[in-house]
């Protein structure tokens, strides 16, 4: 099937933005907390080309979430072990039961990056791409929602981000040797990126295009796009802020010291202890 577009947000105003992404980081979290007592997986893959703000979109989403109930995971030139095995690599990486995996970058780069910068050979490319529909199949089988989002920028705003990473006395590391050459393989990599869409956009697991040249609107198109598309509890009401035993994250206060991470009878005893003294 074909890739879908999503565009809920165009044009907005920082003001409108950090009130937006609030809104949406309180739904994330209630998603998460539905995620950990139903037990799914949860996949949420960033594609796109360099400087796309991948990196950037997943930071806003994950940045409130519980820490030990997600990860990011960041894919960068395969090893050789890597090339080998290359479903075995992501089999270890996905998440699991009630937790967030983010991928900056995936499983993906084998069907784009990789045959356009020649980072793998021409039947890996072929055996992924007659694999990966299948692979996804039964992540999804068991108990795994699986989000594919494509961040998609135009040419110009590309040489714009790496030109301030260049001139960036903080940000100036992000700039490879591979991102100047990725700039004269342009259309060999929109090549890729179009049959990656025709052959794995598919009813279980489409691909959602996502226009990036503004980073704040990207931002919030993922994630508006992601509450919308997974179906959790609560969604869109206000959240009794009472913290929840299943989630093994009390904490209390007793003579001046701090104790994290309680389970239900560390924490009953100790604040019966505290309201004796």
């Amino acid at each position: 099937m074909e890739p879908k577009y999503f565009s809920a947000f165009k044009n907005v105003s920082n003001k409108k933005y950090q009130k937006e992404k609030f809104t949406y980081q309180v739904e994330l979290l209630k998603l998460q907390e539905w995620a950990l007592l139903s037990g799914k997986r949860i996949a949420i893959v960033f594609e796109g080309r360099d400087a796309a703000g991948k990196g950037s979109a997943i930071k806003r989403l994950a940045e409130n979430l519980m820490t030990k109930h997600h990860r990011v995971v960041q894919i960068g030139s395969p090893t050789p072990k890597q090339n080998k095995s290359w479903f075995h690599t992501f089999e270890k990486l996905l998440p699991r039961k009630g937790e967030v995996v983010f991928f900056d970058r995936s499983w993906y780069s084998r069907a784009m990056i990789q045959p356009t910068m020649k980072y793998c050979t021409e039947n890996q490319y072929k055996y992924f791409m007659s694999k990966v529909n299948d692979w996804e199949k039964s992540f999804l089988s068991d108990d795994g929602i699986l989000i594919k989002i494509y961040l998609s920028i135009n040419q110009h705003t590309q040489k714009q981000r790496f030109e301030i990473r260049k001139n960036h006395s903080l940000k100036y590391w992000k700039l490879s040797k591979n991102d100047i050459e990725s700039l004269n393989k342009w259309d060999l990599y929109t090549y890729y990126k179009k049959e990656m869409f025709r052959k794995t956009s598919t009813t279980l697991a489409p691909w959602v295009i996502i226009n990036a040249d503004n980073k704040m609107t990207a931002r919030l198109n993922a994630f508006r796009y992601i509450i919308d598309t997974i179906p959790y509890d609560g969604k869109g009401t206000i959240k009794n802020k009472s913290w929840n035993i299943n989630f093994n994250e009390n904490r209390i206060k007793l003579l001046n010291v701090d104790f994290f991470d309680l389970n239900k009878e560390q924490y009953d005893l100790l604040n019966q202890i505290k309201q004796m003294l």
